[in-house]
């Protein structure tokens, strides 16, 4: 079994961390974020994984030379981005002639895609689509469905909070519809390729589950993702928390909550208060700091007495001693300033 995962995109809601770590790389607890996606696919049978993106694509390849084990990874080069469609359609010809897995790679969910293949061959489906409910669709594109599953249709962003299904981000694909799209083109899967499929008339499903499912998109999303991965929230994973990565020093005066995840190497001087946080690979929180909601970058450093409260602080950033941010980003490599 194959599989693309969709890695290219720049993460411009994440910034500034996305500004030297590609969105798919980020940390997350003990392993990078597309190494979970990369578990979970060889969980279910997933042998090789197509990879490609245009952006900070050298920052790939130290990955995909650390990363052992199964699922094996084959790396396309974008000169240029080819949206999510257009990277699907560029990979066919490394992908035979069997149906394959393809998926958003900042997405984290315990999805059982064992169970969405047993339904995508009984339906005899040229796409499978996996779905997720939510109460309010406002910010996601609704997909309407007959009672036996089949989708008719995908509709806008509702502008009223109605619940509804939505696009969970991952497929099955059977080749052969997709051959006639030419590669080398940016396109959506979602606007310009499922309802063309549709309105040809090939059999296109939505498979859905009460699967944990979580779009990492944002800085709130991915702290959120740590929190219930130590929660028990992920089917199969579990962390202590807080949650210590290999080297870190926190000092016994320091005041951890609950949901807090502190990288490899990280430092907490005496008096810090964490809640609610996340704190990359080296990064350091001095005495007497206060850091609420928030997220540092590797190696950024909060000096003593500072407080930060909904901030993100980019690789290698730094706030002065006393400084207090809050709703904030520090740009990767900079010293923060009074606003």
């Amino acid at each position: 079994m194959k599989a693309v995962v969709l890695v290219g995109g720049e993460g411009t809601r994440m910034r500034p961390l996305t500004e030297t770590i590609p969105k798919p790389l980020l940390p997350l607890l003990d392993r990078r974020s597309l190494d979970h996606v990369l578990d979970h696919l060889a969980r279910h049978g997933v042998h090789e994984v197509v990879l490609s993106s245009p952006y900070l694509e050298d920052t790939f390849h130290p990955f995909i030379e650390a990363r052992a084990g199964d699922p094996a990874i084959v790396w396309i080069t974008e000169t240029e981005p080819l949206g999510t469609g257009g990277a699907i359609v560029n990979a066919l010809d490394r992908l035979g002639d069997e149906s394959f897995f393809a998926l958003n790679g900042d997405i984290l969910t315990d999805l059982d895609l064992s169970a969405m293949l047993d339904l995508h061959h009984a339906k005899d489906a040229a796409v499978t689509i996996a779905l997720h409910h939510v109460e309010d669709a406002r910010a996601f594109g609704l997909v309407d469905t007959e009672a036996d599953s089949r989708v008719r249709a995908f509709r806008e962003k509702p502008e009223a909070p109605i619940p509804g299904d939505i696009n969970a981000g991952t497929y099955l694909l059977d080749p052969a519809a997709l051959r006639d799209w030419a590669p080398g083109v940016n396109r959506s899967i979602e606007r310009d390729i499922f309802p063309a499929v549709i309105d040809v008339g090939r059999r296109v499903f939505g498979f859905v589950s009460k699967a944990y499912w979580l779009d990492l998109g944002t800085p709130e999303k991915y702290r959120q993702a740590h929190f219930d991965m130590m929660d028990g929230r992920v089917h199969g994973v579990s962390y202590p928390s807080p949650w210590l990565g290999e080297g870190a020093e926190v000092d016994l005066r320091a005041h951890l909550g609950r949901w807090v995840a502190i990288g490899p190497r990280a430092r907490v001087g005496a008096d810090a208060q964490l809640d609610d946080s996340v704190l990359l690979s080296a990064a350091v929180v001095g005495v007497g700091a206060k850091v609420v909601r928030s997220i540092l970058g590797p190696g950024a450093i909060v000096d003593d007495d500072a407080i930060l409260v909904d901030t993100v602080v980019g690789e290698g950033a730094r706030v002065p001693a006393g400084l207090t941010l809050e709703d904030a980003r520090v740009p990767a490599g900079s010293v923060a300033e009074r606003a």
